[in-house]
């Protein structure tokens, strides 16, 4: 039995032994191996870049001056079979720190041989190439470890004695001199130049605006054909959308036409349904009950026909024989009548003057009960007068023009009677 191990890409694996052949080795980079129980051994080693700052402290150049040289290098364990196998060989069961202090140590010492063969000039004015033969001289020997150095830089270089600041400092008033020296060179050839610049400047802006100008023109005759066919295009497009869009709007108008038509007959369809239904219900609920109704009224205005007609004649009948009874009686009271005042008129004819005045003797109190009719609703009459006597020559006045008024009235003079003539002489 075993087991199925993984590794990450920044570790390998290393498997030994097995059923087969014990002597085998097993390396696995970012991936898996089978590992047998008890038989198999199983270790891993780190892929990770491990930085290195390598340092040499007062050794001396080729020309005796005791510098020191810090670096900075990146190495890894290179992950090719035969040198992945070297590596394991190497630094497997060792720590980070045990296999950067291997490879430390190596690069310190090809650094310290280095340094021996150069000078300080060499070593401080050229540090790119210092470190390129550091890194050419070292990478053998660390590959044979199975270390691959990724890079490797000089980080700083000084000494005790201030060799390279004095070898600054002149370094420095020769580069002055030389600036100074070159600036005033620099300027001359810059006015010059700048003249020259200037017209070529001029030149140049010259035939650019002129190519420029033509390109535009070009560009602007570019565009307006190209916008014309484009608007054309459009156009033919728009046309032939618009074209389109009808035929399909006039499609669709036909089918909702004839949608509209199969639904107009189908709502005639249920429209004489519903006539027919509703002709039958009015029948059934209105007509038939209806006639049945009429014919009802029919016969019971019949009846109340014959019935008005039997009683409009008994009723005729009625006051056939009323009228015939009362013109009957008024005959005979106007019989009576006329006989009575046939006899009131001989009667009146026979005594003469003394009638009429009988007759107005009888009307008189008639009259003055007309005449005093309206004093009956009066409780009381009050006459102002300063006199008592002048209370009784007013009535006594009334009486006295009585016979006057009725004479003018009737016709019959009152003052010959001669109850009156007595009264009215009386009073004379």
């Amino acid at each position: 039995m075993g087991s199925c191990l993984t590794v990450g890409p920044n570790e390998a694996l290393v498997v030994s032994g097995g059923c087969c052949d014990p002597d085998t080795k097993t390396y696995a980079v970012g991936g898996w191996a089978w590992a047998w129980c008890l038989i198999s051994d199983t270790q891993r080693i780190t892929l990770e870049i491990m930085t290195l700052q390598p340092r040499c402290e007062d050794v001396e150049t080729a020309e005796g001056v005791a510098i020191t040289v810090t670096g900075v290098a990146q190495v890894k364990v290179m992950t090719e079979q035969d040198l992945l196998a070297v590596a394991c060989e190497q630094f497997l069961g060792k720590s980070v720190m045990e296999i950067k202090a291997v490879v430390l140590q190596t690069l310190e010492g090809h650094l310290r041989s280095i340094l021996g063969t150069l000078t300080v000039e060499q070593i401080y004015q050229d540090r790119d190439q210092f470190a390129k033969l550091v890194r050419e001289v070292a990478a053998p020997d660390v590959g044979r470890m199975g270390i691959e150095i990724l890079s490797f830089t000089i980080k700083d270089v000084y000494d005790k004695l201030d060799y390279l600041s004095s070898l600054g400092k002149t370094q420095t008033a020769a580069v002055q001199r030389d600036a100074d020296i070159g600036v005033a060179e620099a300027e001359r050839d810059a006015g010059i130049r700048e003249a020259e610049c200037k017209k070529e400047m001029m030149d140049v802006k010259f035939k650019a605006d002129t190519k420029m100008a033509d390109s535009k023109r070009e560009l602007e005759l570019q565009k307006a054909s190209f916008n014309q066919e484009v608007n054309t295009k459009k156009a033919e497009a728009q046309l032939a959308y618009e074209l389109q869009a009808a035929k399909e709007q006039q499609k669709i108008r036909l089918e909702e036409i004839e949608i509209q038509v199969v639904q107009r007959k189908k709502e005639i369809t249920i429209e004489e349904r519903e006539i027919d239904r509703t002709d039958k219900e009015l029948i059934a609920t209105v007509k038939r009950p209806a006639e049945a109704e009429a014919y009802k009224m029919q016969q019971l205005a019949e009846g109340q026909k014959t019935k008005t007609v039997l009683i409009a004649q008994a009723e005729a009948e009625k006051i056939r024989k009323i009228g015939e009874a009362e013109a009957s009686s008024i005959e005979a009271v106007g019989k009576a009548e006329a006989e009575k005042m046939r006899l009131k008129a001989e009667a009146y004819q026979m005594y003469g003057e003394a009638a009429k005045t009988a007759l107005v003797l009888e009307a008189l109190p008639k009259i003055a009960a007309k005449v005093a009719a309206p004093l009956a609703k009066t409780n009381e009459i009050v006459i102002l007068s300063g006199e008592g006597s002048r209370v009784t020559g007013e009535v006594n006045r009334l009486l006295a023009e009585l016979p006057v008024s009725v004479n003018a009235l009737t016709g019959v003079d009152l003052s010959k009677i001669p109850l009156l003539q007595k009264m009215t002489g009386t009073q004379a």
